[in-house]
């Protein structure tokens, strides 16, 4: 766990951990407890590298294929 948290920092990563602070702030101050849960959702991406945070919300490009009706076998 300790190395999880400690390596593999990218800029996504810590706009999410930073972002996540941010609204816990802004929640805490403005009194709007149910908000916290998404700061603390948002801060814990970042901190250990779950989620879209961790660089897995990749998406993938499918390629069209020219597949016609004469190509297949019927």
């Amino acid at each position: 766990m300790k190395t999880r948290i400690l390596t593999n920092w990218t800029f996504s990563r810590a706009l999410y951990l930073v972002l996540g602070i941010i609204i816990i702030i802004q929640s805490v101050m403005g009194q709007q407890w149910y908000a916290i849960a998404i700061g603390v959702y948002f801060a814990a991406m970042g901190l250990f590298a779950f989620g879209c945070a961790a660089g897995n919300c990749t998406t993938e490009i499918k390629q069209k294929t020219n597949n016609s009706i004469q190509d297949k076998d019927l």
